[in-house]
């Protein structure tokens, strides 16, 4: 979703299971299912929680399973298929350790920084900014474009859609909610203005609640219509996907974007062919749509 926890997101199969087919090897998933663990395991998953794990790079995503059930005496994946199926806490822990759901209010501050610096203003010429977080895991970033639009464009009408397929990070988010680990680095004055304070952490204002909303849903599954966002932000959630899922996901984001919106990407990102897509870098790791 690395040495350093990632905002991840875990999506569906696209066209590799719809031909039944294993994307890596090109046989048959039923054939792999009956003679790979692995690929039985992820099948089985797929089939509990709706998580796909072909669409990652395998050999990272395998050493994180086996590492997992060897500490727990299971020596073939598909043995523990049964145990999910039965033991929902079970399941909520495996998820835990194989979706990296942990961020930061204000991460990549020299982002953050490009976007209050004028960016912002020019995405709400017309009057709104309309914003995706996509792959939100728990709405970190979301509420971190919240705060800074508040302060960057106040007059400005800003909605911000927050997706992610993990059901229980989009609680999450819902709620507004972040620890004093999650504001690590943050000013002080600066979680006072837009967030309330608890007693081990924050809670967003109503102002910034209002801007936001989040939803379950597949990035490689929704269809956003065209032109219907001036900014994209998607970071640190494609690093792990095949090329191919990968450059997908990037074509849809450009799709979604309106001439002269701009998408953010995290910076260990790149964009196979950004030219083609019609993205223009502007910034390190930021391109705008022409």
């Amino acid at each position: 979703m690395s040495a350093e926890r990632e905002i991840r997101t875990f999506q569906r199969p696209a066209l590799s299971r719809q031909r039944g087919h294993d994307a890596a090897a090109g046989a048959p998933r039923s054939d792999f299912a009956a003679t790979d663990d692995y690929i039985g395991f992820c099948e089985g998953l797929r089939q509990i929680c709706g998580i796909d794990l072909t669409q990652y790079k395998r050999p990272q995503m395998e050493r994180r399973l086996r590492s997992y059930w060897s500490r727990l005496g299971v020596a073939k994946l598909t043995d523990a298929l049964p145990r999910l199926r039965s033991d929902p806490a079970q399941l909520d822990d495996l998820l835990d350790r194989v979706t990296i759901n942990v961020s930061q209010l204000w991460r990549h501050p020299d982002q953050w920084a490009r976007l209050e610096g004028g960016l912002l203003q020019e995405l709400a010429a017309g009057g709104r900014v309309r914003a995706w977080s996509a792959g939100c895991s728990y709405g970190a970033e979301a509420f971190t474009l919240a705060a800074v639009c508040s302060q960057a464009i106040p007059r400005a009408t800003v909605k911000i859609t927050g997706t992610d397929i993990d059901q229980r990070m989009v609680a999450r988010a819902r709620l507004g909610e972040f620890s004093d680990a999650d504001a690590r680095g943050v000013p002080v004055p600066t979680m006072q203005r837009s967030f309330d304070r608890l007693p081990n952490g924050w809670r967003a204002k109503p102002a910034l609640r209002s801007m936001t909303h989040f939803e379950v849903g597949d990035l490689l599954k929704v269809r956003p219509p065209a032109s219907s966002y001036e900014l994209i932000m998607c970071r640190n959630t494609v690093i792990y996907f095949a090329d191919q899922i990968r450059d997908e996901l990037h074509a849809k984001f450009a799709h979604a974007l309106r001439p002269g919106g701009v998408m953010v990407i995290g910076g260990t990102e790149r964009i196979t062919d950004a030219a083609s897509l019609g993205l223009a870098p502007i910034h390190p790791f930021i391109y705008r749509k022409s």
